[in-house]
């Protein structure tokens, strides 16, 4: 009897929807570095990435009985590893270099908030979530992520000093898991300890990122990171919140896909971040919920988690 009600209560579990676009489409992060080149920093970034923004709207094409085509554009700012300026002045001058391109800043986004939104440990919660890949013949050795902060998506090269009994067959290579002849091996550090306390990395809250935008992230069964419309801009990033809808009229935040232009440096953190993603769980029953719309819409999703993100990466 106990695991029939167990059954049950799963069964009736209530998840939140969270409203889908066809497809999001990241038009930049803001650091302390660009924003000490003022408006004319911004105003050079918008310009390079436009051609490549505007050509990947264009790609979304829905089937005959299909829904209009829906693109969202999101913009992150940095305000985890440093504080700049306030939101006050960094966001008008964001929307008018963005316009002054031919783009829309639809919704804004706080880093921080891939860390904590509305008191919700989003980090922590996808820290919960993941799945470490299995490497062939361990011996238990290497301690679990949640304990070092370490992510791969292999076998480390072994420690032949911590390990006695392999000192005699002297070194051996890192071998990345189901590797395509070649092992091309990653290894990500998760969080570090600044003052007693957990800072997540940046290719950590980048996979949080992704997730949040894919609308997977539930706590509680809850939707998370609503995005807010705000009547006036604080003076303190801490006083917005974790997404801003900038755009009244936009498409949902939330995309079956997501597509992001770069500069070329984040090209090593989003091997990172999928290297995470590969290994992150999600609920089925959220998976369930965007498969299901999907077929309603007559669309197609590849099944596998990243290979609904693409990119592109462009140089400075």
């Amino acid at each position: 009897m106990t695991g029939v009600a167990f059954e049950e209560a799963v069964a009736q579990r209530s998840v939140e929807r969270v409203p889908l676009s066809h497809l999001s489409i990241e038009l930049g992060h803001l650091y302390m570095e660009e924003f000490a080149g003022g408006i004319d920093s911004m105003r050079r970034h918008f310009r390079r990435i436009a051609p490549w923004a505007q050509s990947a709207a264009r790609t979304v094409v829905t089937k005959p009985g299909g829904n209009r085509p829906r693109v969202s554009t999101c913009f992150l700012v940095d305000d985890y590893f440093s504080r700049f300026s306030t939101p006050r002045e960094v966001i008008p001058m964001l929307v008018a270099a963005a316009e002054e391109s031919g783009l829309v800043i639809d919704y804004l986004a706080r880093e921080s908030g891939c860390a904590v939104a509305d008191e919700v440990p989003l980090a922590k919660l996808v820290e919960q979530a993941l799945v470490t890949d299995p490497v062939p013949g361990s011996n238990g050795i290497r301690p679990p992520t949640t304990e070092t902060g370490w992510l791969c998506n292999g076998q480390r090269s072994p420690n032949s000093i911590a390990i006695p009994a392999m000192a005699d067959k002297g070194w051996l290579p890192p071998m990345q898991n189901a590797a395509n002849r070649h092992s091309i091996f990653v290894d990500v550090e998760l969080w570090d300890l600044e003052n007693g306390s957990r800072r997540w990395s940046c290719p950590f809250l980048a996979a949080v990122w992704q997730l949040i935008r894919l609308g997977l992230l539930r706590h509680n069964g809850e939707v998370v990171t609503t995005p807010w419309q705000v009547e006036e801009l604080p003076d303190d990033w801490d006083k917005l919140p974790a997404v801003v809808q900038l755009n009244p009229g936009a498409a949902a935040f939330s995309a079956y896909r997501t597509f992001s232009v770069l500069g070329s440096r984040f090209l090593q953190v989003e091997l990172a971040v999928r290297t995470i993603l590969n290994q992150v769980s999600i609920d089925p029953t959220v998976l369930d919920q965007v498969f299901a719309r999907m077929r309603g819409e007559n669309m197609e999703l590849p099944k596998e988690l990243v290979d609904r993100i693409d990119y592109v990466f462009i140089g400075e």
